[in-house]
């Protein structure tokens, strides 16, 4: 029954994860398929085995132009309209992590909340469609 469970719980993980990272490779949408592509998998997101931090953002930043750039010692932030992609070292390399805007806000805090809008805040304008704004 437990080996059922974690299955069903990675499962859900997976999907999940995938469903925060999908979107166009155009506008300021995370370019998702793209960094897939270009940067191995692991058990820890997406791996970059021998770049700095600091290449790695300038290659995804190259390829799709983020809102913004921040960071934090070696640990480099893109801002996309709807997204944070992170780059934190790894190994002798670079790993790579998408994340909604508000989950990586708040995953990040203390490395971009001088610079980037709390989205819990009443001042906060987000990505979205416009309505209600």
């Amino acid at each position: 029954m437990k080996t059922a469970r974690r299955i069903s719980l990675v499962f859900l993980a997976t999907v999940a994860l995938a469903a925060c990272s999908s979107g166009s490779d155009d506008g300021n949408d995370v370019p998702s398929s793209w960094i897939r592509s270009e940067y191995g998998g692991s058990s820890v997101g997406y791996v970059d085995s021998s770049d700095a931090t600091s290449t790695v953002a300038k290659e995804i930043d190259g390829h799709t132009s983020a809102k913004d750039l921040t960071s934090d010692g070696d640990m480099v932030f893109l801002r996309y309209r709807n997204d944070i992609v992170a780059i934190t070292p790894y190994q002798r390399g670079s790993r790579i992590e998408i994340d909604d805007y508000r989950t990586g806000y708040n995953r990040w805090k203390p490395h971009v909340r001088s610079v980037w809008p709390d989205p819990d805040s009443d001042a906060f304008r987000g990505g979205g469609p416009g309505t209600g704004k």
